[in-house]
């Protein structure tokens, strides 16, 4: 097959990711009633009194909807958003000037088919809910509330019944790791628009959880990896997943196996005793999208400071102050994260470097430069055996029309 014709194995942005990003994420709120152990947020019961209200809120709207058609997706996420009482209201705004809308809201009881069907209503296209554990034991004792796991399920189900696309996010930590082939049965279950995995990023309350270790890592996103056969799959803060995937795409041309560790035997193991992999398969694989902190990518926190993630504690300035299109297009911080020739250690030699970069979140919450090795890749640059044929399959991601990730 000709490399014009070759399915994608990494997309990029139909737009330059300089001018534009793929995606902003707008925090409506820190108030939610869950305490997770992760939550980057710290999230309070009560709502902050400097929290971007209705219509600083719309400016935010106004300021992405500035960056032209097709518009960036927007997401509503919190805390818990449903905690805002205007935000049907702001769904509908968003709506009327020509955004894709999406919301993120927590696993409590606001989540009711009759939220959902309201902000369906008004216009929202999606959902994004977390599953942390395969039963009620293991995801209530991570997001700290009991009943959090029935909630998400009736949340989850009323949200497909209702017509919105639903997203099922995963925190891949310490306590998740051995039970991911249970979650990826129950989201298989379930059905779900994509499955993603977060690879925790030490910032928040997340600082006192046990990181993973590189091999554990790689071993995750490999099995991953292999889920996206059955469903598509994404990971959140693993940006060496597209690396996996450009790998794993070699590979299997030429019919041979990465070798891998102790966990992903587990994993695979599992996953053939619950019968994941078979029946129906994907026709075509969902590519992983090249995107990255304030490289596509931008976060509006609850005040208003701009970042280049939620899980990236660096601000660029206010959009009380500033332009959201000029902190993106213009500050340091972000022009910085676009520039690949600055990263640093083994992420700044890596033949990967352009297409992967590694979390610049998680570099920064381990040694505090934001252009440090990402300490969760245990990719040795310049040790994949094939580089001829992953020149040519680097070569073969061009601009192109690209769906937004909550639309197959």
């Amino acid at each position: 097959m000709s490399a014009a014709r070759r399915p994608a194995v990494v997309r990029r942005p139909r737009h330059p990711v300089g001018e534009r990003p793929f995606i902003v994420i707008w925090e409506a709120t820190r108030a939610c009633p869950l305490a997770c152990l992760h939550c980057r947020a710290e999230a309070q019961t009560a709502r902050h009194p400097e929290e971007l209200d209705g219509a600083a809120a719309r400016r935010v709207m106004d300021q992405v909807a500035a960056f032209g058609r097709p518009s960036p997706l927007f997401v509503i996420t919190g805390g818990d958003p449903f905690q805002r009482p205007d935000l049907i209201e702001l769904v509908a705004y968003g709506t009327r000037l020509g955004l894709r809308v999406a919301v993120s809201p927590s696993g409590t009881p606001t989540l009711t088919r009759e939220n959902l069907a309201a902000i369906r209503e008004a216009g929202a296209v999606a959902v994004s809910l977390s599953l942390d554990g395969s039963t009620a034991e293991r995801h209530d004792a991570f997001r700290g509330v009991p009943g959090v796991y029935e909630w998400t399920l009736e949340g989850w189900r009323a949200a497909r019944e209702l017509g919105l696309k639903v997203q099922v996010n995963t925190t891949v930590t310490r306590h998740s790791l051995d039970d991911l082939a249970d979650v990826a049965a129950v989201v298989r279950r379930e059905g779900a628009l994509l499955w993603s995995g977060f690879l925790l990023v030490p910032t928040g309350r997340g600082e006192r959880l046990d990181g993973l270790t590189p091999e554990e890592t790689e071993d995750a996103l490999h099995f991953l990896y292999d889920c996206g056969a059955v469903f598509a799959t994404k990971t959140t803060e693993g940006h060496h997943f597209r690396r996996v995937a450009l790998q794993r795409a070699v590979l299997d041309a030429r019919g041979e196996r990465p070798e891998l560790g102790p966990l992903y035997a587990r994993l695979s193991e599992r996953a053939a005793e619950l019968g994941l992999f078979e029946g129906e398969r994907r026709a075509v694989r969902r590519p992983p999208m090249d995107v990255s902190s304030g490289r596509g990518f931008v976060f509006v926190s609850h005040t208003g400071e701009v970042h280049p993630s939620g899980f990236l504690p660096l601000s660029a300035g206010n959009v009380r102050e500033s332009e959201l299109m000029d902190l993106y297009r213009g500050s340091e911080l972000f022009t910085a994260l676009r520039d690949p020739s600055r990263l640093g250690g083994k992420c700044g030699r890596c033949e990967f470097r352009t297409v992967c970069g590694g979390s610049r979140s998680r570099a920064y919450g381990v040694s505090r430069d934001v252009l440090a090795a990402d300490p969760y890749c245990a990719y040795r640059p310049g040790s994949f055996p094939y580089q001829e044929e992953l020149r040519v399959l680097t070569e073969s991601m061009r601009t192109q029309g690209t769906p937004s990730p909550y639309v197959q």
